[in-house]
């Protein structure tokens, strides 16, 4: 073996030692990276090992002295500007936001918040950029984010594993249901879903009487189950709501008017189009006038317009919706 061989392997051991050294200085750095099992125990320990381990927190958050990251606030007690450690700290932000809100908000309700909807109470000084928790890439299931926030907590303030678990308020029921909602949905985020509905749905579909009436009612609509909405976005035509079935009109001077049979009179008929637009045809103009129920105005390539995410989203946006449909 050459000289010029060996001097090259030598080489690429030396610059692989390097690199392992510079990579485990940085996750030290941070505050040491931690190995968490598939199923975490809903305690400080379990939500330590998320918090600098899966759910990556340490690459923007510190706690006191222990990591390095400022791209985010210190979650721990350190120097003037975090005087309080975040379990403490959250009780004064509780007070806040309830003044706020006008609900009543314990220190849990705020942590909760803080990590399902992060947009709400961004700490100044501070940008609004923290990612989703429960959506991808990190994606923490519902007792991962418990864990996290039983570890926040005992950070100066008195650990609540009642109000944490067992007995939520009504104010974190709310939360955890939409993170319940996001799992269901593969990682989607119900508050990116209801934008994803207002500018792909809301046109067609009315949602708590709001939108339009080309599509059916979906107020209520998680009662149907995820399965099926998951089946209506996908192949809208497998199954098409009573009413909703789509007609054909030919009038006598040849014109086609094609949509969803609204209105019904003994003189005349409204034909709302896939636009919106309504129609109102007098039955002595009529020629012929059929009903397709396998076909529908929902766009068949709907969900080829989508993208995964915002799939997901609407999805976790839709299985939220469990209001019952007001009868008429």
């Amino acid at each position: 073996m050459s000289d010029s061989v060996i001097k090259a392997g030598i080489f690429l051991l030396v610059l692989l030692g390097a690199f392992l050294w510079i990579g485990r200085s940085i996750t030290n750095l941070t505050g040491g990276e931690k190995t968490v099992s598939a199923a975490v125990e809903i305690n400080p320990e379990g939500g330590e090992a998320i918090y600098w381990g899966k759910g990556r927190c340490f690459t923007c958050h510190s706690v006191g002295d222990r990591g390095s990251a400022v791209r985010g606030p210190n979650h721990g007690q350190f120097g003037e500007r975090f005087a309080l450690p975040m379990g403490a700290r959250a009780v004064e932000r509780a007070k806040e936001r309830s003044k706020k809100t006008g609900e009543t908000f314990t220190a849990v309700d705020y942590l909760i918040e803080s990590l399902s909807n992060p947009g709400a109470y961004v700490v100044e000084g501070y940008k609004n950029e923290m990612a989703v928790v429960f959506a991808p890439p990190i994606s923490l299931n519902l007792d991962e984010i418990k864990a996290v926030v039983t570890y926040l907590q005992i950070q100066g303030g008195e650990l609540d594993m009642e109000a944490i678990d067992s007995n939520p308020s009504d104010v974190t029921k709310k939360f955890y249901a939409k993170i319940a909602a996001a799992q269901a949905a593969g990682g989607g985020d119900p508050d990116l879903g209801a934008e994803v509905f207002a500018d792909n749905c809301s046109e067609c579909h009315a949602l708590n009487g709001e939108g339009g009436e080309v599509g059916p009612d979906l107020t209520g609509i998680a009662a149907k189950g995820l399965k099926y909405i998951d089946k209506s976005i996908r192949s809208p035509a497998s199954k098409i709501v009573a009413g909703f079935e789509v007609s054909e009109v030919i009038k006598k001077d040849g014109r086609k008017i094609t949509g969803i049979k609204t209105r019904d009179e003994v003189g005349e008929i409204d034909i709302t189009k896939a636009d919106g637009d309504v129609v109102t045809i007098a039955r002595v103009d009529i020629k012929k006038i059929t009903e397709d129920k396998t076909k529908t105005l929902m766009p068949a390539d709907l969900i080829e317009a989508l993208t995964v995410k915002d799939f997901q989203d609407v999805l976790s946006f839709l299985i939220l919706q469990k209001q019952k449909v007001a009868e008429k």
